[in-house]
């Protein structure tokens, strides 16, 4: 029988970890990737996974075998990227197959594509396209939404930081994201590109006497979320590691990936990209430690008629997104989504109801927001 949810790209760090929660919320799960057996000892690792009924399998990467793969099931949890390099063919499997689609972007010219290209053509099916559900961005999204409950503010400059290492999978978004796609923040309304030159940027970290580094990180998802958010004009977000030494060392490492594929064929620059992003990471980083692995998210909301500012304090944010990702299946397994076609994870399920599962599994701190109007 047909499990109401696949998780694409199991073997993977962070989706093993949705299978994790998937079993926390008791949802049958079909664990599917391109090696059955990689999935399979990703799986091996999960305890008490025999507790919830799932199954393993092999798919090719092609919309017509997604496609047959996802029938009969409600949500896919997309984990494979790059998703500008991967997502087309997972997203044209959903509308074929009339199923809801989730992803963990970090990519903001995939949110776009999402947005242009396919939103309204899962709205018509009264399909759910919401992609970069994960703590780099949906916490601080809910951050925001708490600020915005105080009528006036249209401005939001965001910062998320956290501490661990990076996944194989986010080392290639970095790197490819870096290499081939502009990255934007909101002025009134419309995309502005931040400069291609911008470097590390010195913020104010709370909680923290010590000056922190952070980048634009691609534009994250933040300003196209709240595009057409009639409250909001302008969105910037920043984001880094604790880590003051290897936040100096990123932009050193992306000039020289930079410098080795300037002038090349995009496939070929595809190819060096993935080979430089091996080199720096290629394997499945520690578990996360909630003790060591820490997050913040802190964003000021400006407007002519006051002031918020929210930062909420978390921990393990490859948990956050295995979490957020299993609340999403398991939600609209139960009802339909606050929005049809592309909505942000705050659009689709709420912001205060993601807040109280991030704090019901321990993974957030309560929000402390002050308002100033």
């Amino acid at each position: 029988m047909t499990k109401p949810v696949v998780v694409y790209g199991a073997s993977g760090y962070t989706g093993r970890l949705i299978c994790e929660y998937l079993r926390e919320y008791h949802v049958p799960f079909t664990a599917a990737g391109r090696d059955k057996a990689r999935v399979q000892a990703a799986l091996d690792h999960v305890p008490g996974l025999d507790t919830v009924d799932h199954e393993v399998v092999e798919v090719g990467h092609e919309a017509e075998s997604l496609a047959e793969l996802f029938d009969g099931a409600s949500v896919v949890c997309n984990t494979v990227g790059p998703f500008a390099e991967y997502g087309h063919e997972v997203v044209e499997a959903c509308i074929r197959s009339g199923t809801h689609y989730v992803d963990t972007t970090g990519e903001q010219d995939w949110l776009i594509t999402c947005d242009e290209r396919y939103g309204a053509r899962m709205a018509e099916r009264g399909l759910l396209l919401s992609p970069g559900i994960a703590q780099m961005y949906t916490t601080g999204e809910i951050a925001a939404n708490l600020c915005l409950e105080t009528p006036g503010l249209d401005t939001l400059d965001i910062l998320v930081f956290w501490k661990g290492h990076p996944t194989v999978a986010s080392t290639q978004t970095i790197l490819v994201n870096a290499a081939l796609s502009k990255a934007y923040y909101l002025e009134q309304d419309t995309y502005a590109e931040w400069p291609a030159d911008a470097g590390l940027y010195d913020v104010a970290v709370p909680g923290r006497h010590e000056i922190g580094l952070a980048l634009p990180w691609g534009g994250t998802s933040h300003p196209v979320w709240f595009r057409r958010d009639p409250r909001v004009a302008n969105v910037k977000a920043l984001g880094g590691v604790f880590d003051k030494a290897l936040m100096q060392g990123v932009p050193l490492i992306v000039k020289s990936v930079l410098e080795q594929v300037d002038g090349l064929p995009e496939a070929e620059k595809l190819k060096v990209l993935h080979e430089q992003a091996a080199a720096v990471r290629d394997e499945m980083p520690p578990r996360e430690n909630q003790r060591v692995n820490t997050s913040l998210d802190s964003v000021h909301a400006s407007g002519p008629a006051g002031r918020a500012h929210c930062v909420i304090h978390g921990t393990c944010n490859y948990k956050q997104t295995g979490l957020m990702q299993a609340y999403a299946a398991y939600s609209l397994l139960q009802q339909p989504p606050r929005r049809a076609g592309f909505a942000s994870a705050c659009q689709a399920f709420g912001h205060r109801e993601l807040l109280g599962v991030l704090r019901g599994f321990g993974l957030v701190q309560a929000p402390v927001l002050t308002v100033h109007t």
